[in-house]
């Protein structure tokens, strides 16, 4: 018998197959919990992006880190309170913010977070700036909660 391409590929699905179905479920639990907590450091993601367009300083501050260093793409630093005053305060407010490629690695209490970021900010007078930029976010893991710990913008 003449073995073919196909003949490969088959078995090659069937091994794969079969390497799969002989995890157990106590070994996939690791992946199932890293999941988890990839997929509760996107809800954070979001919920910062909510209260940042809300200017909502309670959820602000919930969601931010007492060492928070947030770096703009400027080369601009502003610690905690002054990126929580900064939205507050609408000193600067967003009509819009956009995220897309967004990719999260959890590894232990921290998180890494990238994404591309478009957003429409401005003063609050009608004039609207737009930006599109990379973002870098490290989220930590505390008590109450996912919180981010840093950020740095960068130019694309």
């Amino acid at each position: 018998m003449t073995i073919g391409r196909r003949h490969l590929a088959a078995a090659a699905f069937v091994a794969s197959g079969a390497s799969v179905l002989a995890l157990s479920p106590a070994s996939l639990a690791p992946a199932r919990a890293e999941g988890n907590e990839a997929a509760a450091v996107a809800e954070a993601v979001a919920a910062l992006t909510k209260a940042m367009l809300t200017a909502d300083k309670a959820k602000l501050q919930a969601l931010t880190a007492d060492q928070l260093s947030y770096g703009h793409s400027s080369g601009k630093l502003e610690d905690k309170a002054t990126f929580v005053d900064v939205i507050a305060s609408k000193k600067t407010v967003y009509k819009s913010i956009e995220l897309s490629k967004q990719t999260v690695v959890v590894a232990g209490n921290d998180a890494i977070v990238r994404h591309a970021w478009e957003s429409e900010s401005g003063p609050g007078d009608g004039k609207w700036n737009v930006s599109k930029i990379g973002i870098l976010q490290v989220w930590q893991k505390q008590a109450s909660g996912w919180r981010l710990l840093a950020r740095q913008a960068f130019k694309v």
